[in-house]
């Protein structure tokens, strides 16, 4: 049964469909981020591990691999901010969304922090499932008082500002998203654009996010369908799985 009444059944990309491209392009993204742009990979290819990855001649080759790759895994947090809203939309338990979440923001720390921060523990960072679960909290903040009540937006605005301050993956940045997405949902055309410039302001941040709005092509295709060809928890248990065996390649491959 279609998610939204007017989709048209058969067309279009599905919610599968969609977290299945935003799980390839995420891979492709941390195999950059955590393979290629790692100091331990710098060592072992040019033989200075404090060396500038972006600015040196004797990396020039990672470098030609790795960007591409960052590019296109830009895809990713688009879709996944999108198919939270919708997921938040026909939940029956948002009590149950937020404590999945959470525990796999607590199961999928050690894993991030061994792949993508300091070391084991690095308070610094914190990774993606606790930025989903503030936009959550900040969507079920306006539901519950109104999208125009002046309650909802300052707890929403809470939980932009303290995805900045836990320096959760993507930070403010990604919550408003998540809020846009939510706030004009009813709206294709308009979200597409409000997204669209929020991604643009996401690029001014970090130049690499300049391929982000590519992802609103294949959500303005979404059909509104769940679809079918997964387990439930694909992106879950995908999420810290592929962050420890790519933190493990790293570690077979350059000892660190």
């Amino acid at each position: 049964m279609p998610l939204h009444p007017a989709a048209a059944p058969g067309r279009g990309l599905t919610g599968m469909a969609l977290k299945r491209l935003a799980l390839v392009t995420m891979l492709l993204d941390h195999i950059g981020a955590v393979i290629l742009e790692s100091p331990v990979t710098w060592a072992a290819v040019a033989g200075e591990e404090m060396d500038a990855f972006f600015n040196s001649p004797g990396l020039a080759l990672l470098r030609q691999v790795d960007i591409p790759l960052r590019l296109a895994g830009r895809v990713a947090f688009p879709i996944f901010c999108f198919l939270l809203v919708e997921g938040f939309l026909h939940t029956r338990s948002v009590r149950g969304y937020a404590l999945r979440l959470g525990a796999f923001a607590l199961l999928s720390e050690l894993p991030f922090n061994l792949a993508l921060g300091d070391g084991w523990r690095d308070p610094g960072y914190q990774n993606v499932f606790f930025t989903l679960l503030l936009g959550l909290l900040a969507m079920a903040a306006l539901r519950r008082f109104g999208d125009r009540g002046l309650a909802g937006y300052l707890l929403a605005l809470c939980c932009v500002l303290l995805a900045e301050l836990l320096s959760a993956d993507y930070g403010a940045f990604g919550v408003v998203l998540i809020l846009v997405f939510y706030l004009f949902r009813n709206r294709k055309g308009a979200r597409t654009l409000a997204a669209c410039l929020t991604l643009w302001w996401g690029a001014s941040i970090f130049w690499l996010e300049i391929t982000a709005p590519l992802a609103l092509v294949p959500i303005w295709q979404y059909n509104g369908e769940r679809g079918r060809g997964g387990p439930r928890y694909l992106f879950y248990l995908f999420y810290p799985a592929h962050l420890l065996a790519l933190w493990g390649l790293r570690v077979m491959l350059f000892g660190g």
